[in-house]
């Protein structure tokens, strides 16, 4: 009898156990219904920020070409010139300053400097037909046709030195938006020799000058103004860096290339930095303009 009581509760334990729903598993495919309206808003965000970031570069090529200089003021000193060659696959459009030699024959130095060693139109153009040669696919090739400008800005120090700003405005193939690049020259119209880093600031001084921008830019950064994704310069980009700068009587302006500081899209180019910071770095001796 035990026996019989022993198999009929074990039957009935099977049976149970058989019928519990928890030890069931279905495998059945997961399947995630996708909202239409969200994949729309998701492409329709990613479309508008690219389309924002094009109108900030608009806007801060705007800003470029309009900021102020001086040449109006120096339109006796400063000769503007313009190279423009229009091919079937590029465009080289150069402006650019002369010196007028008949106020001083010595300015030939720097015409005969930005003729045939800065602007360099020779090797402009073969780089754009060396790049060319590179892209395999001619459909492509005639898609996109390279584009190069270079326009400038100049200022004078007490009529002892010109600042030349250069920009150059790069168009590359199958890229959104153009690439900027910046040039900085002083010369020095009384001996007339181009200055660097070293005739206006103290040597060995660039960590300290770093320094000196670096605290600008972060505290631009900090303030919510369009600086807001930019970082601070690097020893290594700073050295890279430390000629590229123009001046006027109030103030030193470094300027970098796209992604130095700065994403492209920002516009974010230069840092202003006033005469008064750079007291403790300026070299004290009477050929520098910018002594206080």
């Amino acid at each position: 009898m035990k026996q019989f009581l022993l198999i009929l509760s074990l039957l009935l334990l099977l049976s149970g156990c058989k019928d519990d729903p928890k030890k069931e598993v279905v495998d059945e495919p997961l399947i995630e219904e996708s909202d239409p309206m969200m994949n729309d808003t998701i492409v329709a965000t990613e479309g508008d920020l690219d389309l924002q970031r094009q109108i900030d570069v608009e806007i801060r090529k705007k800003q470029l070409v309009e900021k102020p200089d001086e040449r109006e003021q120096l339109e006796e000193l400063i000769i503007s010139k313009q190279f423009l060659k229009e091919e079937d696959l590029y465009t080289i459009d150069f402006k650019y300053p002369y010196l007028n030699e008949t106020l001083k024959p010595s300015y030939v130095n720097f015409n005969e400097y930005i003729s045939e060693t800065y602007l360099d139109l020779a090797g402009v153009e073969a780089q754009i037909l060396e790049d060319k040669e590179l892209l395999c696919d001619t459909l492509r090739i005639n898609k996109f046709r390279e584009k190069r400008y270079v326009d400038y800005k100049v200022y004078n120090v007490n009529e002892k030195l010109v600042s030349v700003l250069f920009y150059k405005e790069n168009f590359y193939s199958g890229t959104l938006h153009p690439s900027y690049t910046f040039d900085c020259l002083n010369f020095d119209l009384d001996r007339s020799v181009f200055m660097n880093y070293e005739d206006f600031f103290i040597e060995g001084s660039e960590e300290e000058l770093r320094k000196i921008l670096n605290e600008i830019l972060v505290a631009k950064i900090e303030s919510g103004e369009v600086y807001y994704d930019c970082w601070g310069i690097s020893e290594e980009d700073f050295f890279e860096y430390k000629d590229n700068f123009v001046v006027d009587d109030k103030m030193v302006e470094y300027y970098f290339d796209d992604c130095v500081i700065c994403p492209t899209y920002t516009g974010n180019f230069s840092v202003e930095i006033p005469l008064e910071e750079l007291l403790p770095v300026l070299r004290r001796y009477n050929l520098n303009p910018l002594q206080l």
